[in-house]
């Protein structure tokens, strides 16, 4: 019998499609997952050799336990059932040893459940504008990358360009978890495990390689296959 094809969970989103479509345009040998949150997919999770965790809301501030924090947040942009729904992706991934790809929001969540918290609007907290243009396109700046960061083994770069469009960041890191790429003015743009030897794969990045103009850029292609790859090794 044929050998079956790696099956990649990807969380619920307005954009779903675009993350899906990423994923799938990278070979025939994936099957992707939808991992809905109403009402929650917990079945199709357990099938998952890896998670993709998406981009879209604010995470509900008292999931890092700070709920004074929530009048920072866009109130008709908060969904506590996805925050719910991932923080149980993020326990069956990590129980499970799964690799886990997280952008954008998908950093955000990940460092709530590690302990960490988040800064709730990034302006408010005196940095620049992350979020998009005003002809809701990407907005797009450089990044620096730790050249002895594990990521750094991934890109092979210490600077780039992403795009961005996002209000909240992460705060103090979780516990585990280290920073290996900051933009200028020092938001965290990637979180990795401080210790990743023998750990599941555990990459996230505040950009979306997903739909970034430059497809060949070392920030986009290079996360994808080594994300991809990382799930065939660990494959059920």
């Amino acid at each position: 019998m044929p050998e079956r094809k790696i099956r990649i969970g990807v969380t619920d989103c307005s954009k779903y499609d675009n993350y899906a479509n990423w994923i799938a345009a990278y070979g025939t040998d994936i099957e992707i997952v939808k991992l809905t949150y109403n009402p929650e997919n917990i079945e199709g999770l357990k099938l998952c050799d890896g998670v993709l965790l998406t981009g879209g809301e604010d995470v509900h501030p008292r999931f890092y336990n700070q709920p004074e924090m929530y009048d920072y947040c866009y109130k008709d942009d908060v969904s506590e059932a996805r925050d719910t729904y991932e923080w149980k992706v993020l326990e069956h991934t990590e129980k499970h040893g799964l690799p886990v790809l997280g952008i954008c929001r998908g950093l955000q969540i990940a460092n709530a459940f590690f302990g960490g918290t988040l800064i709730p609007d990034i302006p408010a907290w005196g940095k620049y504008n992350h979020s998009k243009l005003p002809d809701d396109s990407d907005r797009y700046h450089t990044v620096s990358v730790d050249p002895n960061s594990w990521l750094y083994g991934i890109i092979g770069e210490t600077e780039g360009t992403v795009n961005s469009n996002h209000h909240q960041s992460a705060g103090q890191i979780g516990k585990g978890l280290i920073v290996s790429a900051f933009s200028p003015d020092g938001v965290v743009e990637a979180l990795e495990r401080k210790d990743p030897a023998g750990s599941a794969f555990l990459c996230l990045v505040q950009w979306h390689p997903e739909r970034m103009k430059d497809q060949q850029s070392n920030f986009v292609h290079r996360i994808r296959k080594a994300f991809i790859e990382a799930v065939a090794e660990s494959k059920q």
